[in-house]
């Protein structure tokens, strides 16, 4: 190997690392548009059955269908925003959010009840837990300061909608148009197995969307009721939040039980805490728990078996792993993102016995 070949070797990987880095570049600026496109994607995928519906059993052309369908899903975003819109300003309210000192004078008049009940039913305390003044090293500031950021972002949020509405419409109306996007960046000899996978993938995800939108339903209605039944302040809005956070595997439920727990305490805080702070929260607990348990062992293992077509055990263990290797994003895209590797080994190395097992279902 000679000094010009040397030079050569070193200048094409100097032009990899650089069109690498411009690359990842061009990702970085265009996260947004990413990102829309994603919801996009997830939206229309969740309209799919609607406009399959319209089209077989309601004769509705392609167009109309597609209307219609954007339209159903627009008008309940909508309906579900102004309901909670108002909810959660009323909600900040009752817990001072936008008033520093009087959101830490609840907090610590909520724990003096708690540390001054167990006092008296003589439970034993570490007394530098009494002594300690636990909550004055939290910066109460950061509550509404974050509040300030979400209204700031009304302006850029309105510009992201527009951009989601408009690019699910085209990907609802011309199911093809992603499918053609891939289809570039792939040889024509792998052109009809790419094809094959990507309609097996969106079935398959479309199922998957529209049963979280019922496993969310199932809680959400669970959650209201048990709310409702012990006079919860804006209990929609709690059960809606709890409901939706159940989203994120594993951690998003441990979440919500603190949330749910914490402003059904904060609902009744000038109240008796034996009598009426204590029992209601734990039957609101008890209610939370029933509600994980129908989710865990019902909804869950139907949703995941009928919609991406894997064992609720292999499910766990997929989430398992990506929530490790990848944190908070890893669970919520490691069921989405496993059913796709599934089906594209199966149309691609179907020959494999490892593969043969793992997508034996598909």
């Amino acid at each position: 190997m000679n000094s010009n070949d040397i030079t050569k070797g070193i200048l094409k990987a100097i032009a990899y690392i650089v069109g690498i880095a411009l690359l990842l570049l061009f990702i970085y600026k265009i996260q947004s548009t990413i990102l829309y496109i994603v919801i996009a994607a997830i939206i229309s995928l969740i309209g799919l059955p609607i406009v399959e519906f319209l089209k077989t059993k309601l004769k509705f052309n392609n167009t109309l269908a597609v209307i219609v369908s954007m339209i159903t899903i627009i008008s309940l975003l909508s309906s579900l925003i102004g309901l909670l819109i108002p909810l959660v300003v009323e909600q900040g309210q009752n817990l001072s959010l936008l008033n520093i000192n009087e959101l830490e004078s609840t907090v610590e008049s909520l724990y003096e009840k708690v540390i001054h009940y167990l006092s008296n039913n003589n439970i034993d305390i570490n007394n530098s837990l009494i002594k300690s003044n636990l909550f004055s090293k939290f910066d109460y500031s950061i509550i509404p300061n974050f509040l300030n950021a979400i209204i700031s972002g009304f302006g850029s949020f309105s510009i992201a909608l527009f951009s989601i509405i408009f690019i699910s419409f085209f990907l609802l109306k011309d199911s093809k148009l992603l499918e053609q996007g891939v289809l570039t960046f792939v040889t024509n000899r792998n052109e009809d197995g790419t094809k094959r996978s990507m309609n097996d993938i969106k079935n398959l995800l479309s199922r998957y969307f529209v049963g979280l939108v019922l496993q969310i339903s199932i809680l959400f209605i669970i959650y209201t009721i048990i709310l409702l039944i012990f006079g919860v302040n804006n209990a929609v809005v709690i059960a809606f939040l709890c409901a939706l956070l159940n989203l994120i595997p594993f951690i998003g439920p441990m979440i919500g039980l603190v949330l749910m727990v914490f402003l059904t305490m904060t609902s009744f805080i000038g109240s008796d805490f034996q009598t009426v702070i204590l029992p209601k929260t734990i039957f609101v607990l008890i209610g939370f728990l029933v509600g994980q348990l129908v989710d865990n062992f019902f909804s869950q293992p139907i949703i995941f078996s009928k919609s991406v077509k894997s064992h609720p055990l292999e499910i766990f263990l997929v989430i398992s792993m990506a929530g490790v290797l990848f944190g908070i994003v890893g669970l919520i895209v490691a069921i989405p993102l496993y059913t796709s590797i599934k089906v594209i080994l199966k149309e691609f190395l179907s020959e494999n016995q490892i593969v043969k097992k793992l997508t034996k279902n598909l």
